[in-house]
């Protein structure tokens, strides 16, 4: 079994997520008292939120390159971001590391594909669902990409980052999601990913009858298997 480097807090209510999945899908698969070969950096989630704000993508890059190398140092084979938004600055990480970076984008499209969406819906933070840095991996794909209208947009991002990121599960916004999901299905996504670490705290398949793509279950379970079978990750390419 390899040993998976893992870039947390960012929340750290959904790396909790990740640690389980991990885990279980181990335990899953090899039975008995096993368990993940796992190493933690957990960063101080509100230095990123404000980069994030001020439009600090090449600081919070360096920041997560450091925490990528201090993982890779320390005996991971391959490095993983828990966090959707922050694979804009994957290639940046990537560039600063030698062993292969688990993208979230990558795992994603190909669970679309298995499950044959040509069409999907894509939930996140604002940075997720209206720059190109995620649905472009999806598109390269051949999966086209719907986002909500603007109003949505702006919703969503505040329930993440004034809600679920604080750990508040509140019905009313579970309603708000289950209404855009609705929405974007009538308008042709014949799936949801649900594109941020956190929304997978509020919203499950039982929810609705759109199927869902829960980035962090998709991430975390592939990532579980890749140490497992020792197959090689795709690390980005420098740009």
């Amino acid at each position: 079994m390899k040993t998976l480097g893992l870039i947390g807090g960012m929340s750290w209510e959904s790396t909790v997520t990740y640690y389980r999945i991990i885990n279980q899908t181990v335990k899953e698969k090899l039975g008995g008292l096993h368990s993940a070969r796992l190493i933690l950096y957990s960063v101080e989630f509100s230095e990123i939120e404000e980069m994030q704000a001020q439009g600090k993508w090449a600081e919070s890059g360096e920041l997560l390159s450091d925490a990528a190398r201090k993982l890779e140092a320390a005996g991971a084979d391959y490095i993983m971001i828990c966090t959707n938004t922050m694979h804009k600055v994957a290639p940046q990480v990537c560039r600063s590391i030698h062993v292969p970076l688990l993208h979230i984008g990558e795992a994603t499209a190909d669970a679309l594909q298995e499950a044959g969406v040509e069409c999907v819906g894509l939930l996140g933070t604002r940075y997720t669902m209206t720059q190109d840095f995620y649905k472009e991996k999806l598109q390269q794909q051949g999966i086209r990409v719907l986002i909500p209208e603007k109003p949505d947009i702006e919703e969503i991002n505040r329930i993440i980052f004034q809600e679920l990121c604080l750990g508040e599960i509140l019905p009313g916004s579970r309603e708000a999601f289950l209404e855009i999901i609705a929405d974007l299905s009538r308008k042709g996504a014949q799936g949801i990913i649900l594109g941020c670490t956190e929304i997978g705290l509020l919203i499950k398949q039982e929810d609705t009858s759109v199927p869902l793509f829960d980035t962090t279950q998709i991430h975390a379970r592939r990532a579980a298997l890749i140490a497992l079978q020792d197959n090689k990750g795709d690390c980005l390419q420098a740009q």
